[in-house]
């Protein structure tokens, strides 16, 4: 039997009690679950909503229909669009995921937050996240699917930084796998018995489903803030020439591509259906115009696994993919329904970037934020009004090619490859696909945000790799 655990501290076999108590968590039975009332009394009102947080994993800019995707389907998310808020420049934290993850979830950039690069480092008790300003409103919160900021026993643990309930990869080196041997239920290693002695039965995105749909059952009656955070369509690279895992490729399956392309159009179909299954439970349960949804995705499309980007026209219309800081890499889909407030088929070109959810959120459930970010709250915008304040500038910078940096100031964007290099200039009005570098043409502009980008970044010291991983 396989071990369970990628450390020598303990190990887990698969067992039929630890099985059964996975299985009750996903259908509702737990104690600390048991032991919460549910009176209707205690339901949030109107304008302190639930909050859902659904955040994919590598999906592209133009991955989406309502994006302008005309193969792979997306019928749930362009639905969630027209019936809400469809954000045109919205950009991640990052061009990979965990600097991006932590900026989501602290509010802070790049050049400030505690992990500015795609290594295995853990959150620290300092570092104040989305789960820990809605637990401290009162708000049940769960954390579901690929975490990335830190692992079993550390400060970074979900369960530590803000989140009641927890369910998923806390690595995401692990979360590379669809078919895993084991996922983490709270400090828990759970096995997933169909996935034991070389069988594929248990595919992780359908449990993070179930789990989603049971934690917004058991929690109907009292305010909750539920982070869903897919693996959708992140590769499997460890798997070589297709590493897009899907337990059928569906309606794709006749379709003259090549296999991995027809594999991540289904994964991308897939989470579709999940987010239409998360919306219809919520109609159901008659809470949905009490609930604020939001989808976004952490970066952009990837060219792993077996597929390209350009494929589908994964970025759109824009330059670059993930590991890039043209926009490609970074300009994500954001979606925002908030039944009552927001009006239906709204579109924004407002910039946005993900530290600013923290301080959005602080708005949303009516309180003060009690720490400093680099963000500034979007609410105003979501209730059709002008914001108080606007950001003078965005900035991001990526560790695995060098000490490459962006900034963006109104419509210019400036990118630096590495250190020495010229500094390249686009004009994002005139051209947002970043097609015409013009620094030459504009000294002065060069020099203002390259002054931005000196004085946005802490000095940077590389990390070393803590996380207790081994791929079994």
């Amino acid at each position: 039997m396989p071990t369970l655990f990628w450390n020598s501290r303990r190990s887990h076999r698969p067992s039929r009690s630890l099985w059964l108590a996975l299985s009750l968590f996903v259908c509702g039975v737990s104690l600390a679950i048991a032991a919460v009332p549910t009176d209707r009394n205690e339901r949030r009102t109107a304008t302190t909503p639930n909050i859902i947080l659904i955040v994919a994993d590598d999906l592209g800019y133009g991955d989406l229909g309502s994006y302008g995707q005309n193969e792979i389907k997306t019928p749930n998310l362009d639905r969630l669009a027209a019936e809400g808020m469809r954000f045109t420049q919205a950009y991640a934290g990052n061009t990979v995921c965990a600097p991006s993850r932590c900026s989501l979830l602290t509010g802070m950039h790049s050049g400030h937050s505690r992990i500015r690069s795609n290594v295995q480092v853990p959150l620290e008790p300092t570092d104040y996240t989305l789960g820990d300003l809605a637990k401290r409103s009162g708000y049940r919160t769960a954390a579901i699917g690929k975490w990335a900021l830190g692992w079993e026993g550390s400060t970074g643990h979900p369960n530590r930084r803000g989140f009641d309930e927890w369910f998923g990869f806390l690595d995401q080196s692990h979360a590379h796998e669809y078919y895993p041997a084991y996922l983490w239920r709270n400090e828990d290693a759970r096995p997933m018995s169909g996935n034991q002695n070389g069988r594929r039965g248990d595919y992780a995105p359908d449990w993070f489903e179930r789990a989603a749909t049971n934690f917004v059952r058991i929690y109907e009656d009292k305010p909750f803030f539920l982070y869903f955070a897919s693996t959708i369509p992140h590769a499997n690279n460890e798997r070589g020439t297709n590493g897009m895992e899907v337990p059928s490729l569906g309606q794709y399956r006749n379709q003259p591509w090549p296999e991995p392309e027809k594999a991540k159009a289904a994964m991308i179909t897939q989470l579709d259906a999940t987010v239409g299954r998360l919306m219809e439970d919520l109609k159901r349960r008659r809470i949905d115009q009490d609930t604020v949804v939001l989808f976004t995705s952490d970066n952009g499309p990837h060219s792993e696994g077996g597929v390209h980007a350009n494929f589908f026209k994964s970025s759109g219309t824009l330059r670059g993919i993930k590991r890039d800081l043209y926009e490609g890499g970074i300009r994500v889909p954001l979606i925002v329904r908030w039944p009552g407030v927001i009006k239906p088929g709204t579109t924004s070109d407002r910039p946005v970037a993900f530290w600013d959810m923290l301080p959005t959120m602080a708005d949303l459930l009516q309180t003060n934020l009690p720490v400093k970010t680099d963000g500034l709250s979007f609410a105003a915008v979501l209730r059709g009004k002008e914001p108080a304040a606007t950001h003078d500038h965005f900035y991001w910078e990526f560790h695995e090619r060098g000490y490459q940096r962006a900034v963006r100031s109104g419509d210019w964007k400036a990118i630096q490859l590495a250190e020495g290099k010229p500094v390249e200039l686009y004009n994002l009005a005139d051209d947002p696909s970043e097609k015409k570098e013009c620094a030459a043409e504009h000294p002065e502009i060069v020099a203002r945000l390259t002054a931005l980008m000196k004085s946005s970044a802490d000095p940077f010291v590389a990390p070393v790799e803590k996380s207790p991983f081994k791929r079994n």
